[in-house]
Order: C-alpha cells, then structure tokens, then sequence
C-alpha cells in the first residue's frame, strides 16, 4: 500500500552476504561444457570441465559453456538466500544445490527464504517458505535428490531499533542439524 514501508529483498541480501562472507562463507561456481547429445552429455556428466570439452569435441559435437554458481560455500554446506522470484527457488533446489552435490562438492543445501509473513511486507514476485515447503513436499521423497534444510525468516525477528538485518537473528537461535548428522552455525 502507498506509505508502508518495505523490507528490501536487495539490502537483505546484501547484510547475509557481508554477515556470511565475514565467517568465511564463499560463493562457489562449478563450470561445465554441453552438448545436444543426451549420450554425450551422460558420457561426460562426472568428467572434468576439461575432459568434457575435449570429449565433446572428439565426438564432432560442438561444447557449449555453462555453469552453476551458489551464494555461500563452507565445509560441503551450500547456501541460497533467495529474496528474488518465485521461479529462482526451482533452479536453487532442482539444478544448483543438485548439480554441487553429484560433483560431490556439497553434502547438504540450505535455502534461507523468507516466511510468508514477511513476503507480505516486501516486494512482489518474492517467493516464500510456507509455499515453496509445500512444493518439495509434493514432490514426494527422494526429490530433489540432495539433503536439503530450508530456513524461514519471521519478520518480527527481523525488526530492531536499527535498519539492518543481525546475522543471530536470520538463522533459528539453535544449530541447524541435517539428517547426515552433522550440524552447522
């Protein structure tokens, strides 16, 4: 509505990533070549970037550049705080979180999303968590194929005297304990 005032899903962002990077979180990007061959792309699906491009090229395929890239990497964790568009949870959960687990890079994916209470007081197109639990849900077990965690972020945990988001205050106020029984601060 005209004069409310909104959280914003950039300076949020923005706070977990100098929060997170100041305790040695670290983006992390995997790069890989494909192809419009299905058997080429299995054939290669677990080889080097290098050992796909030339394997692509001796099979008289052309490579085509790609890459998956995660927000915050630290001891085989991947996280995603994902304050954008609905269609971006899809891609974090089915494709990045995917692809840094089956290169063996990760042993579990966090997506941090905020709860409905406060997509309510953001901008629209956000997605958030109560919907997007439900999705995996739906999906039944075993899908995605990867240990996932997915956080949500209450605002009125998030309000202070100050406008700026604490890092004790956007993750539970106990560790986080993956099915793997590992647990992660």
């Amino acid at each position: 509505m005209k004069g409310d005032v909104l959280f914003s899903p950039i300076d949020m962002h923005a706070a977990f990533k100098h929060l997170l990077r100041a305790r040695a979180w670290s983006e992390s990007r995997v790069n890989y070549w494909v192809t419009r061959s299905e058997k080429l792309i299995r054939k290669t699906l677990i080889m080097s970037a290098a050992e796909q491009k030339q394997e692509i090229e001796a099979a008289g395929e052309k490579p085509i550049f790609s890459y998956n890239q995660t927000d915050f990497v630290k001891d085989r964790v991947a996280v995603e705080v994902q304050f954008g568009k609905y269609a971006f949870v899809a891609y974090d959960l089915f494709v990045k979180h995917l692809a840094f687990y089956v290169r063996d890079h990760i042993d579990v994916g966090i997506e941090i999303l905020p709860m409905k209470s406060l997509q309510s007081q953001m901008s629209s197109g956000v997605p958030y968590y109560e919907g997007e639990f439900y999705n995996v849900v739906r999906q039944g077990r075993g899908v995605p194929a990867v240990p996932l965690v997915l956080i949500g972020i209450d605002p009125l945990r998030l309000r202070r005297p100050r406008p700026q988001l604490h890092f004790a205050h956007a993750l539970p106020p106990v560790p986080v304990t993956s099915g793997l029984g590992r647990t992660w601060r």
